[in-house]
């Protein structure tokens, strides 16, 4: 398994950095664990290739964590003209959600005739979802995140295991995440500062 962070930043760009999202290379696939506003251009600045995507799977409905989705649709279909097929997953509401937000954007586009296959799934928490060599389950965390909840994602790919929490605290369904993966990728929104629904390093330690 291979991971490159392509953004790790918060919703506001803190230190230049790029919204959140996760590359996996493993077992002959590649995907995305969450696709903030700001992917499209990290892909971009980093070399990747969008139509090299998989899969992206996405922990929650804010927009620096779901916010690139539309961009790299318009991409695939309008510059691209991809081919490959997509699956898109995340929490209850995504497919409307990842629609509505490509409407406001780009009047029309969430009406296109997709020149790939384009296929929006969703989890059901802690229960396991899989596509191709890709098992997830997800758990809830402790952020608040409208109409969908916000989840932790325990993915298991090529004989390895990694979590991401998301957003949010500390809780009993991170923890079940988190146990025993390979490795744990944490939110950490402050040194020793706490604040509701996020994470800080003092309670990580």
């Amino acid at each position: 398994m291979k991971i490159q962070f392509l953004g790790c930043g918060d919703a506001f760009g803190a230190g230049g950095r790029f919204n959140t999202c996760f590359m996996v290379d493993a077992a002959g696939t590649r995907f995305l664990i969450d696709c903030g506003a700001t992917s499209l251009v990290a892909m971009n600045r980093f070399g990747v290739d969008p139509d090299s995507i998989d899969q992206i799977l996405l922990t929650h409905l804010h927009g620096d964590h779901y916010g690139g989705v539309p961009f790299l649709l318009v991409y695939a279909h309008s510059f691209s003209k991809r081919e490959r097929p997509l699956v898109i997953a995340g929490p209850e509401t995504t497919e409307r959600r990842v629609m509505e937000a490509l409407e406001c954007l780009y009047p029309g586009s969430s009406k296109n005739e997709w020149r790939f296959d384009l296929d929006f799934q969703e989890f059901e928490v802690e229960k396991e979802w899989r596509s191709g060599p890709v098992s997830v389950v997800s758990h809830r965390a402790a952020h608040s995140a409208g109409e969908g909840p916000a989840l932790a994602l325990r993915i298991t790919v090529g004989g390895k295991t990694v979590t991401y929490s998301g957003d949010g605290g500390w809780s009993d369904g991170l923890a079940a995440a988190a146990k025993g993966a390979d490795l744990f990728i944490a939110e950490c929104y402050y040194h020793d500062k706490a604040i509701p629904h996020h994470m800080d390093l003092e309670t990580l330690t």
